[in-house]
């Protein structure tokens, strides 16, 4: 039996359906998962339900989080907010990480982690970050490696993938900024910009700016290696 995922699906502004992308449920069914798509619920018993059905919970990239959540006015560089999203998806991964079920958040994923464990971000990177930035939205295809990681030895993603040096895309223009002390930085680009953050108390809970599924279905090692390690935790929860 193949574990249960659950992905975060998307929207688009006035328009009254759901989507995922391909590349998600491709990578998890690639690494032995079975992906599901998960739609914006708001009732407290439909989300727990959600959470305790799932073995693991992939956190999809997408849209901009509302800054608003983290106290923060709205930058004028901040793109579009999903606010139906935002509430399923800090409820969700709440709930789960009270579970201890596994997640992987991935861009938009890894940051609505970061401030569903109390943390906050950059709503645009040029613009408030301090200090010459990288391209951090490349003009590439979408499986290049368009810049390094060094990861931090010893920790879940350093495990995951045996290297202290990542090659990895980049489509984004925010990132986590400040993350809570429960949570250990463990990917950075050379700018400084956090690319990774991992829970210290919790046997997988990875979140990651780039995007490894596509890199995973171009047949790159190290995003497989990611997938793989996170559906075997899932794995793992179904069998307990």
């Amino acid at each position: 039996m193949r574990p249960i995922i659950g992905v975060t699906s998307s929207k688009e502004l006035g328009k009254e359906k759901y989507q995922i992308q391909l590349a998600d449920t491709e990578a998890i069914l690639h690494a032995g998962g079975l992906p599901i798509m998960l739609p914006h619920l708001t009732e407290e018993a439909d989300i727990d339900q959600i959470a305790e059905h799932i073995d693991g919970l992939f956190a999809a990239g997408g849209y901009d989080v509302d800054p608003t959540l983290f106290g923060e006015e709205p930058h004028p560089n901040l793109g579009t907010i999903i606010p139906s999203r935002d509430a399923f998806e800090l409820a969700l991964i709440q709930k789960v990480l009270e579970l201890g079920k596994p997640i992987l958040g991935v861009c938009r994923g890894a940051q609505i982690l970061n401030v569903a464990v109390g943390g906050d971000m950059y709503q645009d990177i040029p613009a408030q970050k301090e200090g010459d930035v990288l391209q951090h939205q490349q003009k590439a295809p979408v499986e290049h490696g368009s810049h390094f990681v060094h990861v931090e030895e010893g920790s879940l993603l350093h495990r995951l993938t045996g290297t202290e040096k990542l090659r990895v895309n980049s489509r984004h223009h925010q990132a986590n900024r400040h993350v809570p002390d429960s949570f250990l930085i463990s990917g950075t680009a050379s700018d400084g910009v956090i690319e990774a953050i991992e829970s210290k108390a919790h046997h997988f809970v990875l979140g990651l700016q780039w995007h490894p599924e596509n890199m995973a279905i171009a047949s790159d090692e190290p995003s497989q290696k990611i997938f793989k390690g996170f559906v075997e935790a899932c794995v793992e929860e179904g069998d307990e």
